[in-house]
């Protein structure tokens, strides 16, 4: 994360996010996949398969990583092959941001859910523990209920960020605010509706 100062003066926290150009490897139709749909990828795959080099033949690329993005319609100049860049994105625009979330691993009701620890004087053994999870009927645990396990490693989307910059030379766009995820993380960066 950085910090800029916007153009009414004020400083706001933003966070770089490296690109790369994403080329087209694919392009859905309604008529042939049954919903129209634009598929990028990017980066450089080490081994390919036979069915993956099928499937990049068109594109003459094998990119490692893949997003399909469904669109209303499918604009006329794109076609397979070519390269979508930060050029799209400008000063101001408002973006989705979505990422895998920190993994903190197996993590107990306290760390997780923000349960409040038992008493440590008279008798109370109970410390850290959830207490009771259900009663004698229905004789099962509902689906839901916050108990220990994995926290973090989900697909998180933080909504209507602002680009607050555009470095074409360095391939860097800056949005505000924090975005999900690790660093050298990937974020899929969506235009707002």
């Amino acid at each position: 994360m950085a910090s800029t100062i916007s153009q009414d003066g004020a400083m706001q926290a933003i966070t770089l996010l490296k690109t790369e150009p994403n080329i087209i490897t694919q392009i859905k139709t309604k008529e042939h996949e049954g919903y129209n749909a634009i598929q990028l990828g990017f980066e450089k795959l080490k081994k390919v398969g036979k069915s993956q080099a099928g499937h990049f033949k068109k594109s003459k690329s094998q990119p490692s990583v893949i997003k399909e993005f469904r669109v209303e319609e499918i604009p006329e100049d794109i076609k397979v092959g070519e390269y979508v860049n930060i050029d799209s994105f400008e000063i101001g625009d408002h973006v989705h941001a979505t990422a895998t979330s920190k993994g903190k691993g197996w993590a107990g009701t306290i760390k997780r859910h923000n349960f409040q620890r038992g008493r440590k004087t008279h008798g109370g053994r109970s410390y850290r523990r959830p207490g009771s999870i259900g009663s004698m009927y229905p004789q099962k645990i509902f689906k839901g209920k916050r108990m220990a396990g994995q926290m973090g490693y989900d697909r998180v989307t933080v909504r209507n960020l602002t680009v607050a910059l555009v470095d074409k030379d360095n391939s860097y766009i800056g949005v505000t605010g924090a975005v999900p995820g690790p660093r050298h993380g990937i974020v899929v960066l969506q235009g707002a509706k």
